[in-house]
């Protein structure tokens, strides 16, 4: 997928759904995976001609464990004018050492929020733009129903009162087909993903199932 054809997408997602506004200071959750890496990328081309005028902010949360490098991200980042911050934690160590969770996704994903949230707000932003795309949205639902018996899914735009911060999600309208083509032909940096359970988790059993 060509760069207009991505930014055509994500500008039709954020209008439909308002999800920028003027001077917005938006944080970027980079997770080292191509989908993160390639909103990071649209955000900061469609940033240079959209009308209403917003910040850029990429944060990636370490989980501690060994393997990751995140120098690819930052050479990119440099190259496109983005400050690029790195949180260090212990949340794999905590996880499969200490508590050896059999099922570790839903615990790490709150506390991966929790030290994301807390680094947005000392970085001064006030919403959180996250790579789900439209074959996440689909995979979301599938889970709730199966898992949870009940029809949900997140949706295009959250507002965290606790938090006072926006999460929106830009690449509404984008397949991961066409993400993984945008990767490809523009050759983006991505961080192989050091977790254990790396797929083998529910959501990649519905990925199959579908």
């Amino acid at each position: 997928m060509k760069l207009q054809k991505l930014l055509s997408y994500v500008r039709r997602a954020v209008d439909d759904y308002s999800m920028i506004e003027e001077g917005d200071k938006i944080a970027v959750g980079i997770s080292g995976g191509k989908d993160s890496i390639c909103l990071l990328v649209a955000l900061k081309h469609l940033q240079r001609f959209y009308p209403k005028r917003f910040e850029l902010e990429a944060i990636t949360v370490s989980l501690g464990l060994p393997g990751a490098s995140y120098d690819g991200i930052q050479a990119l980042c440099n190259e496109l004018g983005v400050h690029y911050t790195v949180v260090e934690t212990d949340i794999g160590k905590i996880i499969f050492d200490e508590r050896k969770e059999k099922n570790p996704c839903s615990l790490c994903a709150k506390m991966r929020k929790g030290a994301l949230y807390n680094a947005v707000k000392e970085l001064g932003c006030n919403k959180v733009a996250y790579a789900h795309h439209k074959d996440d949205f689909i995979e979301t639902m599938m889970m709730s129903m199966i898992y949870e018996g009940h029809f949900y899914c997140f949706p295009p735009k959250t507002y965290l009162d606790r938090m006072d911060l926006t999460i929106i999600r830009p690449f509404l309208y984008v397949e991961e087909a066409d993400v993984i083509g945008f990767k490809n032909k523009y050759h983006l940096p991505v961080v192989k993903n050091p977790c254990p359970a790396d797929g083998a988790t529910k959501r990649e059993y519905i990925k199959q199932l579908i």
